[in-house]
């Protein structure tokens, strides 16, 4: 595991919500489209909250969810925890796998009987059927979770519940970048175990993603530092800390870093298997 001098501790956009004054303009930056969303960081206000069965002092911003004819595969939500907030019953579709990535606070995961605690920066994988419960520290906590239903495959085995923390991962290059554009990799990618890969992108300032990725993986991209400018579908969006894309299959998406810091962000998408066939 390589030490805390080699590897920078990151900051994350945490949203507060609340709700904008009325003396402000009504036009924002939120887009969508029939191959894209935008869901800016100012629409996260406390009205777009949910709850959900079985869960204490949350509340969530449903960022993503399955939609017909647009993004089908994940859902999406930034669940924020008061203090010693949590469930006992997190997940009610045994079918659905769960990758976390906590941005404030601390929170423990409870996997069978087994805890395992994160802190900033920690990520766990939680498989499909896994008995599981969580609860912040006593100040709270904010992370994001992803749902997806995982595609099984005969003859493969389900992957296992693991716990790792980005601050203790070495962010993988690009060719031909000079480390200018990198990934952080949660999952294995020769892992065939795993339907969905959950990364962290870092593009340095001014660095690109310097041609049109057109592909069949959906995409959910919340901006965790940074600004930067990306290119969806035949629109150029401006885009900082704090705001969302969802992007559906076969949506040519590139981009480049704008401003002093590093442009990152979280970043979903589905792999690892057939397209399902009618």
């Amino acid at each position: 595991m390589p030490s805390d001098t080699m590897l920078p501790k990151h900051s994350y956009y945490v949203p507060r919500g609340g709700l904008p004054p009325q003396g402000q303009l009504v036009a924002d930056r939120a887009v969508f489209t029939e191959a894209y969303a935008v869901i800016p960081k100012g629409v996260l206000s406390d009205i777009v909250t949910s709850a959900l069965p079985f869960w204490d002092k949350a509340r969530f911003w449903v960022l993503a969810r399955p939609l017909s004819g647009f993004a089908e595969t994940f859902s999406q939500y930034i669940v924020e925890l008061g203090p010693e907030g949590g469930s006992l019953r997190p997940e009610t579709d045994l079918g659905a796998e769960s990758a976390i990535f906590v941005v404030e606070g601390n929170l423990s995961v409870t996997v069978s009987g087994s805890r395992h605690d994160l802190s900033v920066g920690g990520f766990a994988y939680l498989p499909a059927g896994q008995d599981w419960s969580l609860k912040a520290d006593p100040n709270g906590c904010v992370f994001h979770w992803f749902r997806k239903r995982y595609l099984a495959v005969p003859g493969l085995d389900a992957p296992d519940a693991f716990f790792k923390n980005e601050n203790d991962i070495a962010p993988t290059p690009m060719p031909e970048t000079n480390g200018g554009w990198a990934t952080t990799r949660f999952m294995d990618p020769n892992d065939l175990r795993h339907d969905m890969h959950v990364t962290i992108v870092t593009l340095q300032p001014g660095a690109v993603i310097p041609f049109a990725e057109t592909h069949v993986m959906e995409h959910g991209l919340y901006v965790l530092q940074g600004k930067g400018v990306y290119h969806l579908n035949q629109n150029w969006v401006e885009v900082e800390a704090g705001d969302y894309m969802w992007l559906r299959a076969f949506c040519p998406q590139a981009c480049y870093a704008g401003g002093p810091e590093p442009f990152r962000y979280l970043l979903y998408k589905d792999v690892n298997r057939h397209a399902a066939l009618p």
